[in-house]
């Protein structure tokens, strides 16, 4: 089958790589022309682990191209995906002009039946809006579907291949035909294709993720309940994830969630809510919870320093807003970063692959490092931001060599308690005595 993909950020890269890897031949589109002509020459503009490989593959086979020209990109294709930005405005609204912009294009473009995909994370009635900015312009028959992701940043690959499920939104049979043939080889170990109206696809993907978070917000409050009642958070964490109707996963305290689906994903549904005039107070209180969250570790770093922090250095492991991925994007570490930093304090950072994004981000207001024990040089306590599994079993002498103060404050519980103070440090985490 021959798809387009409009878009090649994150979404678009791996939608468009995972395509072609099944034998379709893919044409991403992208108005920036650096970028196409690094990817073109087989540079790739992300880390995904696993991304690279198939990518350059698909590259090399011919089954994945690249282009500026939109009429090029699309002439040809069965299926157009939607895979553009859709920045949360300062109300928390998704703003479609991107998305939007492009639709009125396709109108002037097409000349034969296509299906028009929304890829992109779109409030409820999107559906509506890009068929009629594309009916505006265009004399040949075409169908618009809702089809949300559903990727985990650093297993992107695995989600894309093997996907739990795939939602589909459409109220027309031959659209539905089109992507029941385009998603069956994804599906042969029987997970479902849910098809649906446009309206309740695109409700599901904010719905999946607010749900997300809402636990990620659920079991911080509990670390914090934990913290003053001397109760241990990792036991409760195990005693309800034993309970099938809760399930394991999402359940583990820190300093909070970031990335470019939560905190977006959140808002905008908050945001679709106060257009019907209904008060979602849960979510609210989700993302009130979570920013406060991102700076628990600061009232413990102030005590263990008498609140004087003018004049201290610190170590900063993890910048990313999880492991195994380069977004920087409402990372709890830049929250910390800010905190220390206006308190008078100088930062060391390392992370494998976030600092150039934060590089790009804050400049030189902090230290890189090009390991994790180069961080640690002279510096008065380590602060944990991201849990990147190196990080989970360091080598303990070189770090106690470096620092200067045998303290650890733990954003993400890498450490067991019992073990890091009988090695003599003074360890903070979250939510454990």
């Amino acid at each position: 089958m021959k798809i387009a993909v409009v878009g090649t950020g994150y979404v678009g890269l791996v939608s468009g790589t995972c395509f072609a890897e099944t034998g379709n031949t893919v044409t991403c589109i992208d108005i920036d022309i650096n970028k196409v002509t690094k990817l073109s020459n087989g540079e790739i503009t992300i880390y995904e682990p696993g991304l690279e490989k198939i990518f350059l593959r698909n590259l090399r086979e011919g089954r994945l191209k690249f282009t500026t020209n939109l009429e090029e990109g699309v002439k040809d294709a069965a299926i157009v995906f939607l895979a553009l930005p859709t920045p949360p405005g300062e109300d928390g609204s998704a703003d479609l002009k991107y998305v939007l912009g492009v639709a009125k294009d396709l109108g002037n473009i097409f000349t034969d039946y296509k299906v028009i995909v929304d890829k992109s994370t779109v409030p409820v009635g999107t559906a509506e809006k890009v068929h009629q900015a594309v009916a505006a312009n265009c004399k040949v028959d075409f169908d618009v579907v809702s089809n949300p992701e559903f990727l985990r940043e650093g297993v992107a690959v695995e989600d894309f291949m093997k996907p739990d499920r795939v939602v589909i939104g459409t109220s027309s049979e031959r659209a539905k035909k089109v992507m029941s043939d385009l998603y069956a080889p994804y599906v042969r170990q029987g997970n479902p294709i849910i098809f649906m109206d446009e309206k309740s696809a695109e409700l599901t993907k904010y719905a999946a993720n607010s749900f997300l978070a809402t636990k990620i917000s659920f079991m911080n409050e509990i670390a914090q309940l934990c913290e003053r009642l001397g109760a241990d958070v990792d036991m409760v964490r195990k005693g309800i994830g034993s309970d099938e109707r809760i399930g394991k996963r999402f359940l583990f305290p820190g300093i909070g969630y970031g990335g470019s689906c939560f905190p977006k994903d959140v808002q905008a549904l908050i945001k679709s809510s106060e257009d019907v005039n209904y008060n979602f107070q849960i979510l609210k209180a989700v993302e009130e919870v979570n920013e406060v969250q991102k700076l628990h570790l600061v009232p413990k770093i102030n005590a263990y320093f008498n609140n004087n922090l003018a004049g201290k250095h610190f170590a900063l492991w993890g910048l990313a807003f999880k492991p195994n991925t380069d977004d920087i994007r409402e990372a709890p570490a830049l929250y910390l970063i800010e905190a220390l930093t206006a308190a008078g304090a100088t930062v060391t950072a390392f992370d494998p692959e976030g600092m150039p994004n934060v590089k790009l981000q804050i400049g030189n207001l902090i230290n890189y490092a090009d390991n994790q024990y180069d961080a640690l040089l002279n510096a008065d306590a380590l602060v944990i931001a991201t849990e990147w599994s190196e990080f989970r079993t360091p080598d303990f002498e070189k770090i106690d060599a470096a620092l200067k103060n045998k303290a650890i404050f733990d954003g993400r519980n890498l450490f067991e308690v019992k073990e890091i103070r009988e090695k003599g440090y003074h360890y903070e985490s979250v939510g454990r005595p």
